[in-house]
């Protein structure tokens, strides 16, 4: 049986070269798709490509407009390639325009020195949580076993000082985490406005980058366990909001790391 999630990702090529994919009700959200399954199909284009080479190093999505329901293509291009990295533009598009565009490098990682400043979060181990479902009506979450160490989603409309959160997390059904999994969980936060404001607002990511720290036989080694993710806003103004967000292995080794510039609308009122 396919997993929802390769569902989600998974493109056929068509004779002009182009993908085509279509959306899935399990990665439904508010409006359209959830923005990390849109952000993995990107990739998964270019992983696709005959000409890729080496492994992820950086994606940029640009979320222009919401994903419809149904059919939609991706156009992908290799910009420019040298013997260490390849830069590559994709496009996905739909009967209305293009509705997402996306930059990535790829390239081949080498021995050089190496060092980790970050540090991973305290948690404790994910059996010590309880996983939570999330709000009712947001399909995407329900595909991932989420278990908060910090920062859960508001439900008692008190305002927040910190829009700090912990969580340890897995797809549900278990699926091993490759590169595009990785892209998708970048974007597995609700929106950091949210908790500093203590209840929803109409808010959307508009820009998202993540940076990947690790290559190929590196991240196999995490299989289909945990991942402990966390994420904070730095500065709200003027109905945008920066993100920036940490993903970790168990064992402490920084997967990925992300930006992303989200827009809110929200009140003085409160």
């Amino acid at each position: 049986m396919t997993h929802p999630f390769d569902a989600a990702i998974d493109l056929t090529p068509r004779p002009d070269h182009r993908l085509v994919g279509r959306t899935v009700p399990e990665y439904a959200n508010m409006v359209g798709p959830f923005g990390g399954a849109t952000a993995a199909a990107l990739l998964h284009a270019v992983e696709q490509h005959p000409d890729r080479a080496g492994d992820p190093i950086a994606l940029t999505v640009n979320f222009a407009a919401p994903v419809a329901d149904g059919e939609f293509t991706i156009d992908t291009t290799l910009v420019r390639a040298n013997r260490t990295n390849q830069h590559w533009t994709a496009t996905l598009s739909q009967d209305d325009g293009v509705m997402s565009t996306a930059t990535a490098v790829f390239g081949t990682r080498r021995d050089a020195w190496s060092a980790t400043e970050a540090w991973p979060p305290d948690a404790p181990q994910p059996d010590a949580v309880e996983r939570r479902h999330g709000p009712e009506g947001i399909t995407w979450m329900q595909n991932y076993d989420m278990r908060f160490v910090k920062g859960l989603p508001p439900v008692d409309g008190v305002a927040h000082e910190s829009s700090t959160s912990t969580l340890w997390v897995r797809h549900d059904p278990a699926r091993v985490i490759d590169f595009t999994a990785l892209a998708a969980l970048a974007d597995v936060f609700y929106p950091r406005v949210f908790l500093r404001r203590g209840r929803p607002v109409p808010a959307g990511t508009i820009s998202m980058t993540t940076y990947f720290h690790v290559d190929g036989a590196e991240l196999a080694e995490v299989g289909d366990d945990f991942v402990l993710a966390t994420a904070r806003g730095h500065q709200f103004a003027r109905g945008y909001f920066d993100q920036t967000a940490q993903l970790w292995s168990r064992g402490g080794v920084l997967l990925a790391s992300s930006n992303q510039t989200v827009y809110y609308k929200d009140s003085f009122s409160r």
